[in-house]
């Protein structure tokens, strides 16, 4: 397994952090606790099964947590010295945030509570491990879209089913910029598969 893309989730937690206060937002600690649990899971289906931070997500009757940062901002930002985030989870991360930062933390609660890594974690008892495989298998495009059959029209009953849509759909294309500076929208182009 590669090591986590982050050095520990202070970085992802501060980033999501700074990113609601540039856009004039209180980041809610149910909220930053939603939406790490969504990148760690986005990134592990986008990276191939790679980490974005080396977390360990519980269930609680109030939604998943990672406890040590839950506990670190019981009373505010902590005083912790973090690295910078590279390109490619920083663009994750802002993709997660442009899907999901406007949802109101009951509403990302009441959607997450229903998906079965954590339903599985819960089952087990309140503090029990969301385990990461679990949490990359049910967010990956082929865990979504398997919960309903397959095709076009299963996919998307499974992104109404889940609340949630495919990471290929919250991945947010890179805006790169032409010869006279002109944003462009650009997405990696992969042939079709010959069967």
């Amino acid at each position: 397994m590669r090591p986590p893309a982050v050095a520990t989730g202070f970085e992802v937690a501060f980033w999501f952090l700074d990113r609601a206060q540039s856009d004039g937002e209180y980041l809610q600690p149910q909220k930053l606790q939603r939406l790490l649990f969504l990148a760690q899971a986005y990134f592990g289906v986008l990276q191939g099964g790679a980490k974005l931070m080396p977390a360990t997500f519980v269930a609680t009757e109030d939604g998943p947590i990672e406890p040590t940062l839950f506990k670190a901002f019981a009373r505010g930002r902590p005083a912790v010295d973090v690295g910078p985030v590279d390109e490619v989870p920083r663009h994750i991360l802002d993709s997660v945030w442009r899907q999901f930062g406007a949802h109101s933390p009951d509403h990302l609660t009441k959607i997450v509570k229903r998906h079965a890594p954590y339903l599985d974690a819960l089952s087990v008892g309140p503090g029990a491990e969301i385990t990461f495989e679990a949490m990359v298998d049910f967010y990956a495009t082929d865990g979504l879209s398997r919960k309903k059959g397959t095709g076009a029209a299963a996919s998307l009953g499974a992104a109404t089913a889940t609340g949630l849509p495919a990471a290929e759909k919250v991945l947010r294309p890179k805006v790169l910029r032409n010869h006279s500076g002109k944003p462009v929208s650009a997405t990696r182009w992969m042939p079709k598969r010959a069967d």
